[in-house]
């Protein structure tokens, strides 16, 4: 798969053997510069969480606006995704690589400085914005750069262990750098990321876009930002205050009527945003859904495993971190497994194994009590199903992209990030209010947890269906080089 530089750059894209069996120092240095990128705004997700109370007290934010801190990066981080990935494709991805990288960073620093719940919510908003440049791009930059095969294989589960730890690192860093600095140590720790790796992206990201130049698809871009916007504040507005207000009703009706309006808007356009036929491939459909109920379904589980530890345990917030910390490091070990399962037994097999695995293991949450030792088997068991969970991220980001040509890798990572993002959106709003809502949290917990185990199981089976009979013979690990 070669790479399509149409722009002149000041890095030549490096030339890939067809089985590259190691990488390279600058492939190295790509995938340094890609994965850093992407565990930033991995971490941005989670290392708020924890400082929240603090923060609602320094700028004077009520608890019920205390949801605006993450709403407002999750809207826009979710709503922009695919038209900044197809923008990407059409005018360069490293462009607007770089525009997301300044712009996530600059909001960072507003967000660290900020005197008042507004300016602190735009920075918040900035940053969402920024991100949503940013994951797109530097997925189809990760996939154009290192051809398919063992050398995106291995990137990919690199990105997907960052990913998956970015999120963890997160809940961590952000109980200890509050208690030991404040709650604005954890907006500077992003800026510091964007600086550190803004500087070094410009001389080693290739250039690349697709070869032609069609026009924006202006009625597409603006059906399906603005259905996924009306979605993501729908559904995060719920999980706060419930389904019954009219702002939700609202929101939802809208955002289902404008994606169904973006569908028929694709059907007909010369240049759509969105590909038809993409969306009616195999590999593309239920490797999404795959996508879908992973992060929905594990980001409840985090939820719920939050509030168990520290309101049924009495465990404090640096200690609950600890529990998420020893998940983030099984989760590390799973992203350097991964690959070489995903290499002895095919990407679609590992995908619905790694589902499987991820519903037994939260299966086993179900036995969790109020005594004391039930902290270790929380611990076991989020880290079992973390490892599954990681195996699923790899394994539905190779299904969907796999075989999809380069000049539409864009809109194939911007489908497979807008469904990350989507994901952790909407699984705490659909599982998680019922255990918030329940006069008996644990007996909420166990409800919201075997409701997620049978979800993810029954994902298994119908993305097994779905995907049917993988035809093509796994490569051997040895000869991928991943032994």
């Amino acid at each position: 798969m070669a790479i399509d530089t149409t722009e002149t750059t000041s890095a030549s894209p490096t030339v890939h053997s067809p089985l590259g069996t190691r990488l390279s120092t600058r492939d190295k240095l790509v995938l340094f510069v890609l994965c850093a990128a992407q565990f930033m705004v991995a971490l941005d997700f989670s290392v708020l969480n924890v400082a929240l109370p603090v923060l609602g007290n320094d700028l004077g934010m009520s608890q019920s606006a205390l949801q605006w801190a993450v709403t407002a990066f999750a809207l826009p981080s979710g709503g922009f995704l695919l038209l900044f990935g197809r923008i990407g494709d059409l005018y360069g991805r490293r462009r607007l690589f770089l525009t997301g990288l300044a712009l996530f960073g600059t909001a960072s620093l507003l967000a660290t400085f900020a005197w008042d719940p507004a300016s602190f919510l735009t920075g918040r908003a900035l940053q969402g914005l920024g991100a949503a440049a940013i994951v797109p791009t530097g997925m189809s930059l990760l996939t154009t750069t290192f051809p398919e095969g063992p050398a995106r294989d291995r990137a990919l589960g690199i990105s997907g262990t960052l990913l998956s730890l970015g999120f963890t690192v997160g809940m961590v860093a952000g109980g200890v750098l509050t208690d030991v600095l404040s709650w604005r140590s954890t907006m500077g720790l992003l800026s510091v990321f964007a600086l550190i790796v803004l500087p070094l992206a410009p001389g080693l990201l290739p250039e690349s876009r697709t070869p032609d130049r069609p026009r924006l698809d202006v009625p597409g871009a603006v059906t399906v930002t603005g259905g996924l916007l009306a979605l993501i504040y729908a559904l995060s507005t719920a999980a706060e205050r419930g389904f019954g207000g009219t702002d939700v009703i609202v929101t939802l009706a809208a955002g289902v009527l404008l994606l169904a309006a973006f569908v028929y808007v694709e059907s007909r356009a010369h240049a759509p945003l969105v590909s038809l036929p993409m969306l009616r491939r195999r590999t593309v459909a239920w490797g999404n859904l795959g996508g879908l109920v992973t992060f929905s379904m594990m980001s409840t589980v985090v939820f719920v495993l939050t509030l168990y530890l520290q309101e049924t345990l009495g465990l404090s917030a640096f200690e609950t971190g600890l529990v998420f910390g020893v998940q983030g490091v099984m989760s590390a070990v799973a992203g350097v497994y991964a690959p070489k399962v995903i290499g002895r037994f095919g990407a679609r097999r590992t995908l619905v194994g790694s589902l499987a695995g991820q519903g037994l293991f939260v299966a086993g949450l179900v036995l969790l009590n109020a005594h004391t030792w039930s902290v270790w088997l929380a611990t076991a068991a989020i880290s079992l199903a973390s490892m599954c969970h990681l195996g699923a991220i790899i394994s539905y980001g190779l299904t969907v992209t796999s075989g999809v040509p380069d000049e539409e890798q864009g809109l194939a990572t911007g489908l497979v990030t807008s469904t990350q993002q989507v994901g952790i959106t909407i699984g705490i709003p659909l599982l998680g209010v019922l255990a918030t809502t329940s006069s008996d949290l644990l007996a909420g917990v166990h409800t919201v947890l075997a409701l997620d185990a049978v979800i993810v199981l029954a994902a298994a089976v119908l993305v097994a269906t779905g995907l049917g009979r993988d035809r093509s013979r796994p490569v051997e690990a040895e000869a991928l080089g991943l032994r």
